[in-house]
């Protein structure tokens, strides 16, 4: 194994360490987006535009990122998100990602789709870990697996509700992305041409189990038995999404999830309200990453205003393109009590496994440290909209205290501060 340490400096490291490891197809899998990826590239460009501004001479010898969430205590603002390819990349990688989250004292979700029994992933790979939740075409198939999680002993539930229907994926249609794979001259020659996942995970799991990776997690009614394969980007049969999910589904798992219950995919105000109207807990600001809607509302601009809506009703968690600490400390700021990381862990993963994992972790916790030094915080309380300056927005720093200004072109107009 390579010193990752010296060859992964930054998530940007891991990701190309991954890239030459993986096949084409499963690579870009795990890395591009929907249509023409408009809404993963705004993610990042609305991350990159946002501005720290710093305090100095404050004495920050003492910074602590740790954070509470549903009463629990976790080393950093910090949460791995599902990715149901996971799997795929490496042998059995949700344990390996549960593994590193438990390391580093931060909670992981493990995603429906993935290849690893649920029971397995909690027992060997330990930590907190919430469960998360796609409703397929058999809403109720879906609570059997619900109860079973429940009865397992993930510490929360997390409802996916972003997609109802499949998206344009148009990268894996080109690429024949199917998982299972269908063995296609053109997929064989890929997988030839990157011996050390095919024989380091594909070849493991024939070994080690006689078969290729499934959805154990998925709890098939017998008249769907056979619906075992996922096309990207085609749903058929039991394994379409459901697309008559309303709101008194949310109230109906709500009765039978007896722990927190988190919503993800919320982009607006109004739907953050309505699912804590519902019972929910907390929800994750998201647009999946730029994997779905290519025109979606991005979750670091939508943030604010979400959060100003909810209150003190809901935990807040974001996500999308986050891949610096700084970009961390930007979302907390905004309003956010948590940041999601879901493709920085599976390029670390698709690497070089768990220590691929604990290290884009670690390069995380190094960078939230340091730019919580520089920016002259000592914890994550602290943070707020005084700690950033906005697109084309200045604060005016004549107005009194606890107050900001945004000047514009022509104008200058009140900016409201969120209260954390």
């Amino acid at each position: 194994m390579s010193d990752l340490t010296r060859e992964a400096l930054n998530i940007e490291d891991l990701r190309r360490m991954a890239r030459r490891r993986l096949t084409k197809a499963l690579f870009e899998f795990c890395d591009r987006g929907s249509e023409d990826e408009i809404a993963m590239r705004d993610n990042r460009t609305a991350l990159d535009r946002i501005k720290l501004l710093p305090r100095v001479l404050t004495d920050v010898s003492g910074r602590d990122p740790g954070i509470t969430l549903f009463g629990k205590k976790h080393a950093l603002p910090l949460l791995i998100g599902p990715t149901g390819i996971a799997g795929w990349v490496w042998y059995r990688a949700e344990i390996a990602l549960a593994r590193a989250a438990a390391d580093a004292g931060i909670p992981f979700i493990l995603a429906s789709t993935s290849s690893t029994a649920m029971e397995t992933v909690l027992a060997e790979g330990g930590g907190t870990q919430w469960y998360q939740l796609y409703v397929w075409r058999d809403a109720d198939a879906t609570l059997v697996t619900v109860a079973r999680a429940r009865d397992a002993g993930f510490e929360a539930l997390v409802l996916t509700v972003d997609s109802p229907t499949y998206n344009n994926r148009e990268f894996d249609i080109r690429n024949g992305a199917n998982f299972p794979p269908r063995v296609t001259l053109r997929s064989a020659i890929d997988g030839l041409s990157h011996p050390r996942w095919l024989f380091g995970t594909l070849a493991r799991y024939v070994l080690a189990e006689g078969r290729l990776p499934r959805f154990p997690n998925i709890h098939f009614p017998p008249a769907a038995a056979g619906a075992k394969n996922y096309t990207a980007g085609q749903g058929a049969g039991f394994l379409s999404r459901n697309d008559t999910l309303d709101w008194d589904f949310l109230r109906r798992l709500r009765d039978l999830w007896p722990r927190p219950l988190i919503v993800k995919g919320i982009l607006h105000p109004d739907d953050a309200v309505k699912a804590a109207a519902c019972g929910a807990d907390g929800i994750i600001v998201s647009n999946h990453a730029g994997n779905v809607l290519d025109a979606a509302a991005l979750p670091i601009e939508m943030l604010p205003h979400i959060a100003a809506a909810a209150g003190t009703r809901l935990k807040i968690i974001v996500d999308s393109g986050f891949r610096r600490g700084s970009d961390v400390l930007k979302g907390l700021a905004l309003g956010a009590d948590a940041v999601a990381i879901g493709r920085a862990t599976l390029y670390g993963v698709g690497a070089a496994g768990e220590p691929g994992a604990r290290r884009a972790i670690a390069i995380f916790d190094a960078e939230i440290r340091r730019t919580m030094g520089n920016l002259g915080v000592c914890d994550i309380a602290s943070l707020g909209r005084n700690n950033i300056v906005l697109p084309g927005q200045m604060p005016s720093f004549g107005a009194p205290a606890g107050d900001f200004s945004v000047s514009g072109a022509n104008e200058t107009r009140p900016l409201t501060v969120i209260q954390r």
